[in-house]
């Protein structure tokens, strides 16, 4: 009898998960863990990011499409190794006495590198929505993957709890990788505190410029579903989205999101960033040749960016 009510109640939950839209999930909120504000204004060490470097120069491949890509097929037993060692590093080291800068280059690196290994100890995956946390959840967001200064952290933690609240910068959301088509870059060097700043802008550039982030489609504006789930990191409005656009864009994009006021649709594509699986911007990837309707996609925030 307890086995049979434990049976129903698993069904009625995902009947439950079913039923519920999935662009209707909200994105996580930006809210501030105290602790990690914390740093040292007057430091001056600086932390050694060469194994990740490496590892994105071997593994990160530019495409014709403009999305870089990663093998993640031809990472081998030795590289996934160093991998791990460059994350259980950056693990030991008291973050909270470096300056921000430091910092800023830590959090975005960690970030990406726990994505990476995520990815390799799961492949071959469709989708990194389909590494789950919990036997309920979409994606491996919310599991604990790291331990810093005592504390356990999840990829939600380092982006939402840590980059956004700290720094309030929404070049962060081109910076974090989330392993798929939709996302901006996977930048093929690692961030320095030195080299943090103009990484930012480099990616802003890239994404901004690229299809896959805004489209002018029979004069309806159509933009990465980052722009909605993260609004109020771009002004909090549709205007302040095309501000932001409109900053990073090249001429002519500019010229013509001068013309525009609100966003009609939003898409996104979670597909692995793999080598292996070429882009496909078509009505079967990105929910209809005219962008659809806001949260296209169909597959709601997921956690990164």
């Amino acid at each position: 009898m307890l086995r049979t009510s434990r049976l129903h109640l698993v069904l009625m939950c995902l009947v439950v998960q079913l039923l519920i839209p999935v662009n209707t999930i909200a994105a996580p909120k930006a809210k501030l863990w105290d602790k990690w504000s914390i740093h040292d204004a007057a430091a001056s060490k600086t932390l050694d990011h060469g194994a990740w470097g490496d590892f994105l120069r071997k593994y990160v491949r530019p495409h014709s499409s403009g999305v870089n890509r990663v093998a993640y097929a031809k990472v081998g037993r030795s590289d996934q190794k160093k991998l791990n060692r460059y994350i259980e590093q950056l693990t030991q080291v008291p973050i909270s006495q470096f300056n921000q800068d430091e910092q800023l280059a830590y959090w975005i690196n960690l970030y990406n590198a726990l994505t990476v290994k995520v990815v390799l100890d799961h492949y071959p995956v469709m989708s990194i929505r389909d590494i789950k946390s919990s036997f309920f959840s979409v994606g491996p967001w919310n599991k604990k993957l790291a331990t810093v200064e005592g504390e356990e952290l999840t990829l939600n933690d380092i982006e939402h709890r840590i980059l956004r609240p700290i720094w309030k910068d929404p070049r962060i959301h081109y910076a974090v990788n989330c392993a798929s088509i939709g996302c901006p870059n996977l930048q093929p060097v690692a961030f320095t505190g030195s080299t943090a700043n103009m990484l930012l802008d480099k990616a802003a550039g890239e994404f901004v410029n690229h299809s896959r982030a805004v489209s002018i489609e029979r004069g309806r504006l159509v933009v990465s579903s980052i722009y909605v789930w993260f609004q109020e990191d771009f002004g909090n409005s549709d205007k302040g989205v095309i501000e932001h656009l409109q900053r990073y864009a090249n001429p002519e994009l500019s010229d013509s999101l001068s013309n525009l006021r609100h966003i009609a649709a939003d898409r996104y594509d979670w597909s692995l960033n793999g080598v292996s699986k070429p882009p496909v911007w078509d009505r079967r990837h990105n929910g209809g040749g005219d962008g659809g309707g806001n949260g296209s996609s169909g597959n709601g925030p997921g956690g990164g960016s």
